[in-house]
């Protein structure tokens, strides 16, 4: 029987990568004279591979905050040096342990949570997540024996109404990159609470107060576990799924976000 030889074989395989990859150039093509997009942020041709909804150009302008920050809370810190603990974070520290948060919700930053979340661009999910683990993966202090990561839930009607869960579609890909297990159904909402929005930060502690169940204590006791958001106003939600998630046997809590609004 007639057997390549190894050279023969690279040889047929450069030519089927070559065929590959000029019959993808085709499409690419095709798929711009007939079908273009545009990016919904600055009206720019889609003309990358793997550009969805978003060009590469408005993506590389997310940047990460650089100033100074509580090393509690989080909060940003308009000056720059060494990170410190808040003033309110000295007097009452918040019931997880910690937080982190890539910027402040401005700019393109906010334009493209707004078209995740409500505008229900479901695909961005993957580049917001690798933003946030961008810009957080150096901080040991996060990261240092995680277990588990857990998406604040939605309400099942509002996640009917918004099609998928933010929080859920962040926290899948944080687990993939760092190698973590992902709690999707542990922690649930009970109650769907009026929108956090329009809510002062006294009306969003009551608001969100007693939403949050954890329905498999199990699968969470004695575990450090990292709690992922989209956008940290107050810390109402957070603090409460926290408060949830320790009382039902969690060791530890640490939160992330993607941004911070005032």
């Amino acid at each position: 029987m007639y057997q390549m030889s190894g050279e023969t074989r690279k040889e047929n395989l450069s030519v089927t990568l070559a065929k590959n990859k000029q019959a993808g150039s085709l499409l690419k093509i095709l798929e711009l004279m007939f079908f273009p997009s545009f990016c919904k942020l600055c009206g720019k041709l889609l003309d990358r591979e793997g550009e969805k909804v978003v060009c590469t150009s408005c993506l590389k302008e997310l940047k990460s905050r650089r100033s100074s920050y509580c090393l509690c809370c989080g909060s940003f810190f308009e000056t720059y040096g060494d990170p410190h603990l808040c003033y309110k974070c000295m007097k009452k520290k918040p019931v997880f342990s910690l937080h982190r948060s890539c910027s402040v919700y401005s700019g393109k930053l906010k334009d493209l949570i707004l078209l995740f979340k409500y505008q229900k661009f479901k695909v961005l999910a993957k580049e917001l997540a690798a933003y946030m683990y961008r810009s957080l993966v150096q901080d040991e202090a996060l990261w240092w024996d995680l277990e588990a990561v857990i998406p604040v839930p939605l309400h099942k009607a509002r996640k009917r109404q918004r099609g998928f869960n933010q929080s859920y579609e962040l926290a899948r890909y944080i687990a993939d990159f760092k190698g973590l297990e992902l709690l999707d159904k542990a922690l649930i909402k009970k109650f769907n609470v009026p929108p956090q929005t329009s809510l002062s930060a006294e009306e969003r502690k009551i608001n969100n107060r007693g939403a949050y169940e954890v329905v498999d204590p199990w699968k969470i006791k004695g575990k450090i576990l990292l709690l992922v958001d989209d956008v940290y106003t107050t810390g109402a939600t957070v603090s409460e799924c926290s408060a949830v998630l320790l009382k039902s046997g969690a060791r530890e809590v640490r939160v992330v976000t993607l941004a911070q609004a005032s």
